[in-house]
C-alpha cells in the first residue's frame, strides 16, 4: 500500500465522520475556523497579565510561530498539493476555502508552535496545551481542507520550532532588556502596586 493511498484512506476515515456524526459539525467547524480568535485572546490576556514570565512566554511563542511559518513556506516549495475537496470526489466540505497549496497546514503550525511553547513554560494544565492543537489539526481534516500529511507536517514543524526557540531564548539578552524597558514605561504610565514578576 502506497503512502499516498494511506494518506487518502486516513483522510476519508476522518472526513466521513462529518456525515456519521453531523451533530458534532458545529463544534468541529468552530475548532477549524474560529479557534484562532480564542488563541489571540489567550495571547493578549497573558501579555496584559503584567507578569514578566508570561510576557517572556508570549514572545517565545511568537518567535516559534514565526520560525515554524518560515519553515512551512520553505517545505511548501519542495512539496505541494491542493486541498482534498479540490481533488477528491465526494469530500464532506464544511467550510469555504480557497484552492491553493495545502501542505503543510498553517493552522496546525500556528497552534502547535504557540501551545507547545506555552506548555514548556507553564507546565500546569499540560494536557490543555497538547489537546487543543491536536483537536484543531484533526478538525482541519474533518472539514475537508487538509490531508493528514498536511496536519502531521504542520505539527512536526510547530514542535521543532517551539523546542528550538525554547533553547535559544535564554541566550538572547536583548529580550530581557526589551521587557525591562517596556515594563518600566508601562509602570510609569499605568502604575500597578501589586505587580508580580512570577506566576
Amino acid at each position: 500500500m502506497s503512502f499516498s493511498k494511506i494518506n487518502i484512506d486516513v483522510f476519508r476515515s476522518i472526513n466521513d465522520l462529518g456525515s456519521q456524526f453531523s451533530a458534532l459539525n458545529t463544534m468541529v467547524i468552530f475548532m477549524a475556523e474560529y479557534m484562532l480568535y480564542f488563541l489571540c485572546l489567550i495571547i493578549v490576556l497573558f501579555w496584559f497579565s503584567r507578569k514578566t514570565k508570561n510576557r517572556r512566554m508570549v514572545i517565545q511563542s511568537l518567535f516559534a510561530c514565526t520560525l515554524a511559518e518560515i519553515l512551512g513556506k520553505a517545505a511548501g516549495q519542495f512539496y505541494s498539493h491542493h486541498q482534498p475537496f479540490a481533488v477528491l470526489p465526494h469530500v464532506n466540505k464544511l467550510v469555504e476555502h480557497a484552492v491553493d497549496n495545502s501542505f503543510p497546514s498553517d493552522h496546525t503550525i500556528l497552534f502547535f508552535s504557540i501551545f507547545i511553547s506555552f506548555w514548556m513554560v507553564r507546565k500546569k494544565g499540560w494536557w490543555l496545551w497538547l489537546v487543543i492543537p491536536f483537536c484543531v489539526g484533526v478538525s482541519r481534516i474533518w472539514v475537508g481542507v487538509h490531508y493528514p500529511v498536511d496536519v502531521a507536517a504542520g505539527a512536526l514543524l510547530g514542535i521543532i520550532s517551539a523546542l528550538l526557540v525554547y533553547w535559544i531564548m535564554p541566550k538572547l539578552s536583548i529580550i530581557n532588556r526589551f521587557l525591562v524597558l517596556y515594563e518600566d514605561i508601562e509602570q510609569r504610565l499605568l502604575p500597578f502596586k501589586n505587580k508580580s514578576k512570577s506566576l
